[in-house]
């Protein structure tokens, strides 16, 4: 008889759109779709919609701590996405938390700015960022801006700056062990996109089609959360992380273009999560 497959359970420690189309809630619909059980610790709540970002609060440093250890000391958590965090506390905080727990399948997206143009991590957070939080994680998932940001350089424009950005994002992480960069080229000008994945001996060149809609809010948190969902699930693969990030690509284009099938807000809108489940 089988072995009966093991559901993982998947937090996201991030923001909340009250939209729907990034943050918690939209990690907690990628999660779902790949199999997933989600979890959800509130690091940030934001006034939101697909138009702008109007306010933040941001929850007392001791609900936070006491949101991550009563969920670890109680549910088995094989993944971990990490989203917008907000402010150098908070960072440093999940940071130490994530530590203390030995925090397995870390995937930060360093959230910094929405698709509105909003800033969601303030300034003095970034350094705070690659001190404690980046030497946590088993993969980062930067975009072309915020690999500029992390390296205090102009964000590259073109697939060859992008091999060397991703060069040096690798040597953010800890070298003496298993670490990934996957650094999204969909800033890139031109129809074509190209991300990169690098664990510091081989790069992988992803190519895409771009996709003709405005349909694009949280595709970064769906991305990151698809990959935090699958990595636990594709141990045993051949090349499993790859195998992870290349099956929440595929779907992650698919999910962007079905957005037109849903209907929210005037701005940039969702990207369908739920496409392969739902019925037309």
């Amino acid at each position: 008889m089988s072995t009966p497959r093991q559901i993982p359970n998947v937090v996201t420690i991030a923001g909340i759109d009250p939209s729907g189309g990034a943050g918690i809630y939209a990690d907690l619909k990628a999660f779902s779709a790949h199999g997933a059980y989600g979890c959800g610790v509130v690091a940030a709540l934001t006034a939101q919609n697909t138009q702008a970002v109007t306010g933040v609060h941001t929850p007392p440093i001791d609900f936070l701590r006491l949101q991550i250890d009563t969920l670890f000391s109680d549910v088995r958590i094989d993944a971990v996405k990490l989203g917008m965090l907000g402010t150098a506390d908070i960072v440093f905080n999940v940071a130490d938390r994530l530590a203390h727990y030995a925090a397995k399948f870390v995937v930060c997206d360093p959230v910094m700015v929405a698709k509105s143009g909003d800033h969601l991590l303030a300034k003095n957070a970034v350094a705070m960022v690659k001190e404690a939080l980046l030497p946590q994680s088993f993969m980062i998932t930067p975009n072309l801006p915020e690999a500029g940001v992390l390296l205090d350089q102009r964000a590259p424009e073109s697939v060859k700056e992008m091999y060397r950005a991703a060069e040096r994002l690798r040597e953010l992480l800890p070298l003496s062990s298993e670490r990934w960069v996957l650094l999204k080229g969909g800033h890139l000008p031109g129809g074509e996109l190209m991300d990169l994945l690098f664990d510091g001996d081989r790069m992988v060149e992803l190519p895409g089609q771009r996709i003709d809609t405005k349909n694009t809010h949280g595709t970064g948190c769906s991305l990151s959360a698809a990959i935090a969902a699958l990595l636990p699930q594709a141990q045993g693969q051949f090349r499993p992380v790859e195998a992870a990030v290349r099956h929440a690509r595929e779907w992650l284009l698919r999910a962007i273009a079905a957005s037109g099938e849903l209907e929210v807000g005037k701005g940039h809108g969702p990207v369908h999560h739920f496409h392969a489940l739902w019925k037309r």
